[in-house]
């Protein structure tokens, strides 16, 4: 099992929470693991993305090179495309369908191009709105991403509760998220 994945968005999404989710179920399944994370600025707003490189092997690199990404999961459309010479010749794009209010961009045109790549794009804002959580978008990407991450379900939800064991109703929601993001895919 290897899986090179990069996970994108704008500061405040929730990408480095997904990479640590990720990561926390890996250990749990004994497998290896490098991770690079770049913030940008580090302002919310700022560009973020994660190499996230995971394997049953040693792993020698935490960046990905170009061509060889499994998965692209961007929380952002735009992004997506920023990193699209990664992305091997079967990889999978999973992304959000909208666009944030504050990047100015023809989202026609980005979403355009991602179906035209074969990108599974996906409602994340409306599930999170069903959760009544607007901040679990990114455990939605989570859930829309489970089943190509190589990694046991219940191993990425027993991290999310982990990772939200101190706030209850978080924890409810974000499960409810990736839940409700593993039923859209």
């Amino acid at each position: 099992m290897e899986k090179n994945i990069i996970i994108c968005g704008v500061g405040g999404q929730g990408i480095l929470t997904i990479a640590r989710i990720i990561v926390s179920a890996a250990q749990k399944e004994g497998l290896s693991f490098k991770q690079a994370e770049i913030h940008g600025m580090s302002q919310r707003g700022g560009a973020v993305y994660v190499h996230l490189r995971i394997s049953k092997g040693k792993i020698y690199s935490p960046i990905i090179p170009e061509g060889y990404a499994d998965l692209i999961l961007s929380m952002e459309p735009l992004e997506a495309l920023r990193y699209l010479k990664y992305l091997k010749k079967n990889g999978k794009i999973i992304s959000s369908i909208w666009k944030l209010p504050n990047i100015s961009y023809d989202e026609k045109v980005v979403v355009s191009e991602l179906k035209r790549l074969k990108a599974i794009l996906v409602d994340l804002k409306g599930i999170a709105q069903k959760t009544g959580n607007p901040l679990a978008e990114n455990m939605a990407l989570l859930g829309s991403a489970s089943s190509y991450l190589g990694l046991k379900e219940e191993n990425l939800k027993d991290c999310i509760r982990e990772t939200f064991i101190s706030k209850a109703t978080l924890m409810e929601s974000n499960l409810k998220a990736f839940e409700l993001g593993n039923k859209s895919t």
